[in-house]
């Protein structure tokens, strides 16, 4: 519940100029976010201890709010697509049809930012009474940028170890406990994956390739395991083609030549894999946990006992990151529909521990500190990765450029191009769209 209602708030002046009075009226606010389209499954649901995945977990909680609130307050959602999100939200943004609430990563922001495509709202979540100080300081900086806060952090999202542990069993890969092993470098992995394959027939990792990021931020994390960087601290240029970067690329094309993974698995294909059985390891985020948790308690999966871990040091600890935030794109709205808009984005501040139910990581240190959270399944088996997450340097164009490598990248592991021709094609093609951004 609100600790705060939106009335209370425009009579107090926090949100409203002076003179504007606040009609006792139904608030319609838009709310744009991809996670999956599950309105369906979950029309009439208001208890989110029924709710599974980012989907179900962030469309309960709108339905939640729609319900209780007391200001007559009516969210409308639009759910989009993941790959064809960032496009849309342009295209609405450019129309004049922007919502009043968006998802947007970290990685996307000062894009945004730099076009004045969205408001600056620290002062007014302050006003709302969302403590600022309780934000982790990865959160608080991933919605800090030119030295204003731009949105509400949601979660942090990194890469983990998902394990199908009868296969690792099956491979003695299991300590005395029965916990599955995790590698402590490159050569263990592979050493792994020999025995896995001969001792099971399996194949040792699923993790999505062809026309997907997930090469890239793998590509990221080895570079941070090894002390670089994608791009330079000082200068905030690539720094793609690298001794380091060739380090990184190299293991990544040993992957999939020598066959630990498939890389003609496109955007899903090895995560249906993985919950069908066919691998050890599956190479994704944490808002896989709870999904795959779910379906692995209920037998809905291709194997008995699922687990998690922090993501293997090959070279070094690190993993990588990005992060979910909610910003007020620009647009003609009323002062009651940016009150409407705030008072739902503390809603949703208020009920961070609803979302680290997906396997997020949760972004108020309070509820990281908290007995809710600790509660939650296998968060002590992934406690490292707050510590080892990393997130690409706040710079322009990072979306486009994850594009850039991504299409380099998988050149070297879908063909016979080299790993040294793709850094190099990769550092080019960033290069350039940092050219534009001068």
């Amino acid at each position: 519940m609100l600790k705060k209602s939106i009335l209370s708030l425009l009579l107090s002046g926090a949100l409203v100029a002076p003179g504007v009075a606040f009609a006792q009226v139904k608030t319609e606010i838009s709310f744009l976010r991809f996670f999956g389209g599950c309105a369906d499954e979950y029309a009439n649901v208001t208890d989110v201890d029924k709710a599974s995945g980012e989907c179900g977990v962030i469309q309960v909680l709108t339905n939640k709010f729609n319900a209780e609130n007391k200001d007559g307050i009516k969210v409308n959602t639009q759910n989009v697509d993941w790959n064809a999100y960032y496009d849309l939200l342009s295209t609405k943004l450019a129309s004049n049809e922007a919502p009043d609430i968006a998802v947007m990563h970290r990685s996307t922001l000062p894009n945004f930012v730099a076009r004045d495509l969205i408001e600056s709202i620290g002062e007014d979540l302050t006003k709302a009474g969302v403590d600022l100080d309780d934000f982790a300081k990865p959160a608080r900086e991933a919605v800090t940028y030119e030295n204003k806060t731009w949105g509400l952090p949601f979660d942090i999202h990194a890469l983990l170890w998902h394990v199908n542990v009868d296969i690792m069993k099956a491979a003695g890969l299991v300590d005395a406990s029965g916990a599955p092993i995790v590698p402590k470098n490159a050569q263990e992995l592979f050493e792994q994956a020999r025995i896995v394959k001969e001792k099971t027939g399996k194949r040792y990792i699923s993790m999505d390739a062809r026309n997907d990021a997930m090469p890239v931020r793998v590509f990221n994390m080895l570079m941070w395991q090894q002390g670089a960087d994608v791009f330079s601290s000082e200068t905030g240029k690539p720094t793609i083609n690298t001794a380091q970067g060739k380090q990184a690329l190299d293991f990544i094309q040993k992957l999939y030549k020598d066959g630990l993974a498939v890389a003609t698995h496109g955007n899903g294909e090895a995560s249906q894999s993985f919950q069908q059985g066919e691998a050890a390891i599956m190479v994704n985020g944490t808002w896989a946990v709870n999904r795959l948790a779910s379906l692995s308690a209920e037998g809905k999966i291709g194997f008995k006992t699922y687990a998690v871990a922090d993501f293997p040091p090959i070279f070094g600890k690190a993993t990588w990151s990005d992060s979910h935030m909610w910003v007020m794109p620009k647009k003609n709205r009323t002062p009651e529909q940016k009150a409407a808009a705030i008072a739902f984005l503390k809603y949703l501040n208020d009920n961070g521990i609803s979302w680290a139910k997906t396997g997020h990581l949760p972004v108020r240190t309070s509820v990281l500190q908290s007995e809710a959270y600790a509660k939650l399944p296998f968060r002590n088996a992934y406690a490292q990765t707050a510590q080892m997450a990393r997130a690409v340097p706040m710079v322009q164009n990072q979306r486009p450029a994850q594009d850039a490598m991504r299409d380099s990248f998988g050149a070297a592991l879908l063909t016979d191009k080299s790993t040294a021709d793709a850094l190099a094609e990769a550092q080019s093609k960033v290069e350039r769209l940092f050219r534009r951004v001068r």
